[in-house]
């Protein structure tokens, strides 16, 4: 059997049950999603997500995106396709 270690951390409760709904469509437990990021930073010697502030363009950008604004939907990829002249 292999040996394990508990690793503990407090979480705001609302933060905690709406990422354990999450990961629970995901078919993971906390524990093993916290097994997997564990073994991506030590896969890639750091955290596996860039880690920093957005700039400008990009902070704007995504509060227009997530208000909808400027944002395109296509019911088909051939639209998309066509939509990007592909």
């Amino acid at each position: 059997m292999a040996k394990t270690m508990t690793v503990r951390a407090r979480i705001e409760p609302a933060l905690k049950d709406e990422v354990d709904a999450i990961l629970g469509e995901l078919g993971l437990t906390a524990s093993e999603a916290i097994h997997v990021l564990y073994r991506l930073i030590k896969l890639r010697q750091g955290l596996p997500f860039d880690v920093r502030l957005p700039n400008e363009l990009t902070a704007r950008t995504l509060k227009r995106s997530r208000a909808g604004k400027g944002v395109k939907h296509f019911t088909t990829k051939k639209a998309l396709y066509a939509d990007l002249g592909l």
